[in-house]
């Protein structure tokens, strides 16, 4: 159960949990899980095989071809015990290639439920009734190819956090940064020294005029965005594989 005062939980549903080990001891997140704004459970599907011997999880496609797929029985039978032990069954997310592409918007729109199960592939991917049967939403990082799901799951954690009240230390990070709520990116930033191999930090960010700063960190936000022009074509990726 989510213990009170916990602001999101994060369910990952994954062959691999220790691959989490590191990442949740360190910086914003650690300290975001110690203050209990955050809960991350990790769930390894093996643990609900119907194969106790050996754990089995995966088996050979129907039909011929490389690699293994994961069978739908330990997923399901993880799912449902693992929407049980919470308030709220929460959304499940599967972490795929075939899905959404995650953006900042998309971001904000997660960050505004309670609970996240996430579902990280492996191998050649899911069953397909996996997907008809649980009818997750679906989520893609970018047109890449991982090696399973674990590194997307912690990408979407990582935005995720960042618009849970009290994460961050200035609620204001969460405004003025790249593909925030302006759309466009963030301009550039310097601190000390003043001057650097040769490169100056420019002489408006030490004049002290608070407006002309303002319009100046406008102009270079949207001469980044016209810069970068977004990506708008998938590649082709195996299923199952973020």
């Amino acid at each position: 159960m989510t213990p009170a005062g916990v602001g999101f939980r994060f369910d990952v549903l994954t062959l691999f949990p220790e691959i989490f080990s590191g990442y949740l001891t360190q910086s914003i997140l650690k300290l975001a899980l110690q203050q209990k704004l955050v809960e991350i459970c990790l769930w390894n599907l093996r643990d609900w095989s119907p194969d106790q011997r050996h754990h089995q999880v995966d088996d050979r496609p129907f039909g011929g071809g490389p690699g293994m797929v994961i069978m739908p029985e330990p997923v399901f039978a993880c799912v449902e015990a693992i929407r049980q032990q919470g308030p709220e069954p929460g959304t499940l997310i599967m972490l795929t290639p075939a899905g959404e592409r995650l953006t900042q918007p998309l971001v904000r729109e997660l960050s505004g439920l309670k609970r996240l199960l996430l579902l990280c592939g492996r191998y050649e991917g899911f069953d397909e009734r996996i997907r008809l049967g649980l009818k997750p939403r679906e989520i893609s990082i970018g047109d890449f190819v991982c090696n399973g799901g674990e590194v997307p799951a912690m990408v979407l954690i990582d935005t995720v956090v960042r618009y849970v009240p009290g994460v961050l230390g200035d609620e204001k990070s969460v405004v003025e940064e790249s593909h925030s709520e302006t759309g466009r990116l963030e301009y550039p930033q310097y601190t000390r020294p003043r001057e650097f191999r040769g490169l100056a930090v420019p002489e408006i960010l030490l004049s002290g005029n608070h407006q002309a700063i303002a319009q100046w960190r406008r102009e270079q936000s949207e001469l980044r965005s016209r810069r970068t022009q977004p990506t708008t074509e998938r590649s082709e990726r195996k299923e199952g594989e973020p």
